[in-house]
């Protein structure tokens, strides 16, 4: 600075002046357009706040949209997508250049929510390029079905350690009435007194039990729920009744005949073993059972005009183990070729990539500390194990529950969030 204040030759001066302008216009302009990023940020968060809550499930905008017979407008659950945008819009907004405009509309089974925005955001430099503001605009749309048709294709792990008792009580009813203390009831059929026969005469309920018996209570949940005979069907598929056979295995057909579904679910049991140790008892593939299940879930159709497209939702149920061959790719250690691990989630990703969304129900796999086996292969991993099942369910489509808590209420909470939850459009 001291030498700029010697200087008298001028030259110094002249460039410093030249540049000053376009350095300040410069260093303004990335002021002003972050500024207009910001309030572009968050006026479409408040906009996409604003009509998911607007229609949510429960919410006030909801039901007055059920509740008005007629379709077309509603024009009370427009002013509450009004509020909530500017409740939850941060900047401060001149009212005299700010356009908002909300729009709830019923049609058919279906309710939109919409909210368009402009607003003029005064720039701080903008002047030196003769511009004072910058018009923002934006759209949020969601939309939720009050009578949507969904399919429903329920994979149920039957596999071995399924069999593994219900609770804590039962675990150890088992164990102390066995002369290895094993918590598994085994279903080999080559001895008459197996561990499953043991488990059914002492009343030890089976992880398996619980599942089978709260499917067929969804199945009931479902009938008593629907609008139309044909709104909810449902499929229902198990690993495979004999592990001979083992694989992605039909129990009941996709039928809206629940009833008839609700008879076939009865079916589904503990995967039979001709012996111990069969296949080194590699009998839970997800890989290649996830595989068959894509191949067994149509693509999502364009719905006709007017009409709700029908989802498909692949409701899987398990404890969230593999065990199987799988000579490459373990993500654990392997003995040889088998590969204990947690859900390869890769597989389930594949299927919702194809439009399918994922409702998992994380059956808790119960520590087993008096067990070499868990303690060896699976302790290692076990914190592992939920946060891989809850990353092959679709956001929002995940339940853990230790069996003592209740699986049958647990899936019906998923069957309501899969059902009727709102969705953002664009």
């Amino acid at each position: 600075m001291r030498s700029f204040l010697r200087d008298t030759s001028g030259t110094f001066g002249m460039l410093f002046a030249l540049l000053l302008v376009p350095l300040v216009v410069s260093v303004g302009t990335v002021i002003d357009v972050s500024h207009v990023k910001w309030v572009k940020d968050d006026l479409s968060s408040a906009a996409n706040i604003a009509v998911l809550s607007a229609v949510a499930i429960g919410s006030k905008g909801y039901e007055l949209a059920v509740k008005q017979d007629a379709e077309g407008r509603v024009s009370e659950a427009e002013t509450l997508v009004y509020s909530l945008f500017n409740a939850n819009a941060k900047i401060d907004r001149d009212s005299s250049h700010t356009k908002i405009e909300p729009k709830v509309t019923k049609a058919k089974s279906l309710i939109t929510s919409e909210i368009r925005y402009s607003t003029d955001v005064k720039l701080f430099f903008g002047a030196f390029l003769g511009m004072e503001t910058l018009n923002v605009t934006g759209v949020a749309k969601a939309e939720v079905a009050t009578q949507g048709p969904v399919d429903f294709y329920m994979l149920l792990d039957n596999t071995p350690s399924m069999g593994v008792g219900a609770t804590s009580a039962d675990i150890r009813r088992l164990q102390d009435n066995t002369p290895d203390k094993c918590a598994f009831a085994c279903h080999q059929l080559d001895r008459t007194n197996n561990y499953y026969k043991l488990a059914k005469s002492l009343g030890v309920k089976m992880r398996i039990d619980l599942v089978r018996e709260a499917t067929q209570r969804l199945t009931e949940t479902a009938k008593a729920t629907r609008i139309g005979s044909d709104q909810y069907r449902m499929a229902v598929y198990s690993f495979g009744y004999r592990a001979e056979n083992m694989g992605f295995t039909e129990v009941a057909p996709l039928s809206n005949d629940l009833d008839l579904v609700r008879t076939m679910t009865s079916k589904v049991d503990l995967m039979t073993i001709p012996h111990q140790n069969y296949k080194s008892d590699q009998l839970t593939a997800f890989d290649e059972t996830l595989k068959a299940a894509r191949k067994a879930i149509p693509k999502p159709v364009a719905p006709e005009k007017g009409q709700l497209a029908r989802e498909q939702i692949l409701f899987f149920v398990s404890d969230g183990v593999a065990d199987a061959y799988k000579p490459l790719g373990c993500k654990k250690l392997p003995t040889g070729t088998r590969c204990q691990e947690p859900i390869d989630y890769q597989y389930c990703d594949q299927i919702k990539k194809d439009g399918t969304r994922i409702a998992v129900l994380y059956t808790t796999y119960l520590p087993l500390p008096s067990n070499n086996w868990y303690n060896t292969w699976i302790r290692p991993f076990q914190n592992e194990i939920g946060p891989a099942m809850k990353a092959c369910a679709s956001p929002g489509l995940f339940f853990e529950v230790s069996p003592s808590e209740g699986i049958e209420a647990a899936m019906n909470a998923l069957f309501v969030k899969a059902t009727m939850s709102p969705r953002l459009t664009f």
